[in-house]
């Protein structure tokens, strides 16, 4: 009965961010970008009625553990934008990322959008790939937008997928 806990596979549910969550979502986005956004960042933006969330749960962990992952978007005017997204370093390639993609492809949808845009550091290659397999395209470039710790400039590429 002990080893089949300690082989369980992690099971995940992707479910609407409240707030309550934004504690949370704060820590993994410290963990994963070199300037975090606090607490109250994201509680503004989750407030404003265009912004809306998905957070990832395990939900057949034994102990709680820290946030798998979270997404945070906006839809105006028949466009979505992906603000916001990360997963847990460890769970890099799990599926995370695309399912809760996925969440917020279908809400700005149903919302009425008809594409979604985001912004992704050009010499980020998981997220790339992960954009490209969802069927964003490469629609403008920001060059030196991004600065990391150590100074290093980096070009900012905007992407896009056609919805309907």
């Amino acid at each position: 009965m002990l080893e089949s806990y300690l082989t369980l596979k992690a099971e995940y549910e992707i479910i609407p961010m409240e707030l309550k969550d934004c504690v949370e979502v704060s820590l993994l986005h410290s963990e994963r970008f070199a300037r975090m956004w606090d607490e109250t960042e994201f509680q503004s933006l989750l407030t404003q009625g265009t912004t809306f969330g998905f957070v990832a749960r395990q939900t057949n962990a034994i102990l709680k553990k820290a946030l798998p992952g979270f997404v945070l978007a906006r839809h105006m005017a028949g466009e979505g934008e992906i603000l916001t997204i990360a997963v847990n370093a460890k769970l890099g390639r799990s599926g995370l990322g695309w399912r809760l993609m996925q969440a917020a492809l279908r809400e700005t949808r149903n919302r009425g959008g008809e594409s979604m845009f985001l912004e992704v550091d050009g010499s980020n290659q998981p997220a790339l790939g992960l954009y490209r397999k969802l069927g964003f395209e490469t629609v403008g470039e920001r060059k030196a937008y991004y600065v990391s710790d150590n100074g290093t400039k980096s070009t900012a590429l905007v992407m896009r997928r056609v919805l309907r």
